[in-house]
């Protein structure tokens, strides 16, 4: 039988409508996949390298734990970056955002493989690192929100939560591209990786920036912003909005991703300090570890979004968390035992869990707040997440291992971040109204 007249216009308008929201999927996947790359290579170099050559005159463990406090300046400088952005998100369109943040990014990527060293100019050296990294900051702050609003904002009804994904999937490939090319330099010697091996992820980056931004020019702004800006419905200062309207929706946003962000620092930038400096484990062979890890997270996180869109949000979240809780101690565990089998075992599983759940969180977020003030509103939370706890973990880590010797309490820190987000992600989802039988996408 033929469809009607009215049917067969309704379908056909969908179309068109169904490519742009795969096209702003893919679009929001690459770009972020870019930002990421270029944040992720500072972890890597902190843990390999940046202590020795920029903070010479101290012990290798201070030299370490410095680096990784240049480390933490870049998630300082991330609510910032939310604020700003956000606000010019809020008033003018995801799109000019985006390609702002972009370019900061780049350019202050490309930068620190330019930078001169401790020896080459002193003191100079690791201020101008830690100014590049506020850079990075920055942009990052700005960049994630907008990411995930460009996704979000033209997926179909009901799949707020799957195409939130698509931003989120950046972070795994950016930091598996960032693994890969510091993998690719390891077996360089000490004095050649030392001297310019280590530069070569930041300034091929620019290469990547160029192929983002040719993307992101051809990015049309989203039809709920375009909605927005046509009825002259913008928020005059969306920050004060957003803290005087919704402050407990923000703390709760806050602390919902923290074992999201944190654990991935845990597994990664401080394991490999860990790893290769009190293990028997070479670069090259945890890197290869922590590369086996990300490919698995590439492939299960997807798996978080589909469902947290097919099953009741809260015993999805349960679900996909609990397991962590045996997990990430069982992965200490297998790692410590200097076994490079058993460590990709251990990584490998610990993985799923906050792998899967971060695919749903930005989803989650970005149907909590209004549009008017989303970009702000979600930024800050992810922001303030990252600061508070992503970026201090690999310095409260390396600091727990120093003063006891023991890894048992870094297990425990790791513990209680899966925690405080089970807490925080249950309450979010009962005072939002978003938990129904099914994520509705509204």
């Amino acid at each position: 039988m033929e469809r009607s007249g009215a049917g067969a216009t309704t379908a056909a308008a969908s179309a068109p409508r169904a490519r742009e929201a795969r096209r702003a999927g893919i679009t929001a996947f690459i770009g972020t996949t870019i930002e990421w790359f270029d944040f992720y290579i500072y972890g890597s170099a902190s843990a390999l390298v940046l202590g020795t050559i920029f903070f010479p005159e101290v012990t290798p463990a201070l030299g370490t734990l410095a680096a990784f406090a240049t480390f933490w300046v870049g998630f300082l400088a991330r609510p910032l970056g939310g604020v700003v952005f956000g606000h010019f998100g809020d008033r003018f369109g995801r799109k000019k955002a985006l390609i702002i943040t972009l370019v900061m990014m780049g350019g202050a990527t490309f930068c620190v493989g330019l930078l001169p060293t401790y020896a080459q100019i002193g003191a100079a050296a690791p201020v101008l690192l830690v100014c590049l990294r506020m850079v990075q900051g920055v942009a990052m702050g700005g960049e994630w929100g907008g990411a995930v609003l460009i996704a979000t904002e033209y997926a179909p009804p009901g799949k707020k939560i799957l195409y939130g994904a698509f931003a989120q999937q950046g972070s795994p490939v950016g930091n598996l591209l960032a693994t890969l090319a510091f993998l690719g330099i390891a077996h360089l010697s000490d004095s050649a990786f030392a001297s310019w091996g280590w530069r070569l992820p930041f300034l091929v980056s620019a290469v990547l920036v160029l192929v983002g931004l040719f993307i992101r020019l051809r990015l049309t702004e989203t039809p709920e912003m375009r909605a927005v800006l046509a009825s002259e419905q913008r928020s005059k200062l969306p920050i004060k909005d957003v803290l005087g309207r919704y402050p407990v929706l923000v703390a709760l946003g806050v602390g919902a991703g923290t074992a999201g962000v944190a654990i991935t620092y845990v597994k990664t930038t401080f394991a490999l300090s860990w790893a290769t400096e009190e293990l028997a484990f070479s670069r090259s062979s945890f890197l290869t570890v922590i590369t086996i890890a990300l490919v698995v997270q590439v492939c299960a996180q997807p798996l978080g979004a589909v469902l947290a869109s097919r099953v009741d949000l809260k015993r999805a979240v349960l679900w996909m968390l609990l397991p962590e809780i045996v997990l990430l101690p069982a992965m200490f565990a297998l790692v410590s035992t200097g076994s490079m089998p058993l460590a990709i075992l251990g990584m490998a599983l610990a993985t799923v869990p906050h792998a899967t759940y971060y695919a749903a969180l930005a989803g989650l977020l970005a149907q909590v707040f209004p549009v008017e003030v989303r970009y702000t509103a979600i930024s800050l939370c992810y922001q303030l997440c990252t600061t508070l706890f992503a970026g201090t973990a690999p310095i409260a880590c390396q600091f727990l291992l120093a003063r006891t010797g023991s890894i048992v309490p870094v297990v425990v820190l790791g513990l209680v971040y899966v925690l405080i987000t089970l807490v925080c992600a249950v309450a979010l989802i009962r005072r939002s109204g978003a938990l129904s039988r099914r994520a509705t996408g509204a």
